[in-house]
Order: structure tokens, then sequence, then C-alpha cells
């Protein structure tokens, strides 16, 4: 029987029964069917591949072009995984009909089931007009990678009153306009939970703590990718980077001893069944 795809509506279902809902980036087909497979209930194709994949400094180099292409990647790895595709920088903040145009895209050519945009009660009508159309949107608020420089780096944000008044009007306020769920970054937890009792829709947390209704981590820390990137809100499930550095110092060391490709890791000459040679066709360099 075909597992049944999460859709938005299973995400406020589980929001109600109190049951997590468990959030990972992915980037390629490879890992989102991994993850699919596992359980993950919702993958975001994030801008920060710009970072983990690309190698920049910030999300901001990313295109909506790069987006597509790997929200399609993504889409033809997963099965059940409600998928979502983040708006790059400046792809959606000069009009609203340049914000839907760039929602489209990712919904048509991307395969998507639903855009990330960031920012409060200032996309409200922004929102709104996706919903209309349409395309569902999840939220993001506190601490947004895109307004990096305005922020003066990735700081905690909501300190202070004023600050948590701000984030409480900016969850109302996406709420209202139809976002489906809000992402909460780096806010201070006792806000977050706040936040989470105070809108119907599921926040999805990343270093706000355990009172949201789920928690989304970039695959690559959560996966152990760099060890040298450790901040306080990433628990390391898998210590991968290291492992992959020892196979390929192990693949290397035994190419050069002469030790690898051993006599039985061949296809034996003309005798080679015609189903391996394809295959390793398709698999080599």
């Amino acid at each position: 029987m075909k597992t049944p795809r999460v859709t938005i509506h299973t995400l406020q279902q589980m929001k109600a029964r109190g049951e997590k809902i468990s959030v990972l980036t992915a980037y390629d087909a490879t890992f989102a069917r991994l993850f699919d497979e596992a359980g993950v209930d919702v993958l975001l194709v994030g801008d920060s591949l710009g970072m983990v994949v690309q190698g920049h400094d910030t999300t901001l180099p990313v295109t909506l072009e790069e987006m597509s292409y790997h929200c399609r990647a993504v889409a033809r790895g997963a099965r059940r995984a409600h998928i979502v595709g983040d708006l790059p920088f400046m792809t959606y903040q000069a009009s609203i009909e340049q914000g839907l145009n760039s929602a489209g895209l990712l919904m048509k050519d991307g395969g998507c089931h639903s855009v990330k945009l960031e920012g409060g009660a200032v996309h409200a009508e922004l929102v709104r007009r996706l919903v209309a159309a349409g395309i569902p949107v999840m939220g993001h608020i506190g601490l947004t990678p895109q307004s990096f420089h305005q922020l003066g780096g990735f700081k905690v944000q909501g300190r202070g009153r004023e600050g948590r008044e701000r984030l409480l009007a900016d969850a109302r306020a996406l709420e209202e306009a139809g976002a489906y769920a809000i992402v909460l970054e780096a806010i201070p937890a006792d806000i977050a939970a706040e936040i989470t009792g105070a809108v119907s829709v599921p926040t999805i947390g990343i270093g706000a703590g355990a009172g949201c209704d789920g928690q989304v981590l970039v695959c690559y820390d959560m996966l152990g990718m760099d060890e040298s990137f450790k901040p306080r809100f990433v628990r390391r499930f898998a210590s991968l980077g290291r492992a992959v550095s020892e196979a390929t110092a192990a693949y290397v060391q035994e190419l050069r001893e002469g030790t690898f490709p051993a006599a039985t890791e061949s296809f034996a000459g003309d005798k080679a069944p015609v189903a391996e040679v394809k295959l390793y066709s398709s698999g080599g360099g």
C-alpha cells in the first residue's frame, strides 16, 4: 500500500495531537530518499545550500534557478515527506508580483508542495496573496539569515519586552494571513513556547527550545559533516564527516598499496554480465 503524503493538514493534525513534527533540510535526491525512508515529516530545501553546498559565507548569493534545481532533485527522491522550497534573497521582497512569480516557479518547476519566506508582518500581504493563489506558505521569524547584515550577524532575537512583542505580533500576522506553519529561529525558549501556545498553526524551532511543535536542523549539521561547526542548538546524531574522511583515506592508501581493486572486484573481462556493465557505466565517475 502506498504511504500517504504528508500535507499541511497532516501537520495541523500533528499539532492538535501534540505529536512532534520532524523537519530536515535536503538538497539532493539521495539524501531526500534516505530521510524520507527514515520517517522525516518535512524536507526543507533551504537556501542554506548556499553555505553548506556552495561554500558561501551567507545564504544571500543563492538564486531562484538554483533553488528550483535542488527542489526538483529532492522531489524525485521523496515519496512521503512534505517538501518546502525556500524563496531566496530578493526574489520576493521587491513586490507582491515578484513574490507570486518566484513562488509559482518553485511550485511548478521545482515540484515543491509549499514555499517558505523570511519575515513577519511586513510580508503578511504577500502571504495572503500566495495562499489565495493556492500556494501554501511557511513563515520564518526570529533570526532570518537573509537579513544577516541588517541584524549584525547570526544573533539571538527577541530579547527584551519590545523584542518579545514584535515576535508575537509577527507570528499572529503570519497566522492571520494564512501561513500554515512558522519557523522560529534563535529566539529565547520561553518566548518560543509562548508563541506556540498563542497561534493555531504549527511552530518549527531551530535554536528556540523544546516548546515548539517541531524542530528543524540542517542535515549536514545533524549528521556531523563539519566538526568545526558547533553551535549550541545543534545536536550531532552521527559523525559522518570523520567517517567520510577515514573511508577516503583508506581508499587512497589501498589504491597506492595495490590492494584495491582485488581480483574478485573486477568484471572478469568479456564474461561480465551485461547488466553489471550497464550498472558500472552509470555509476562511474
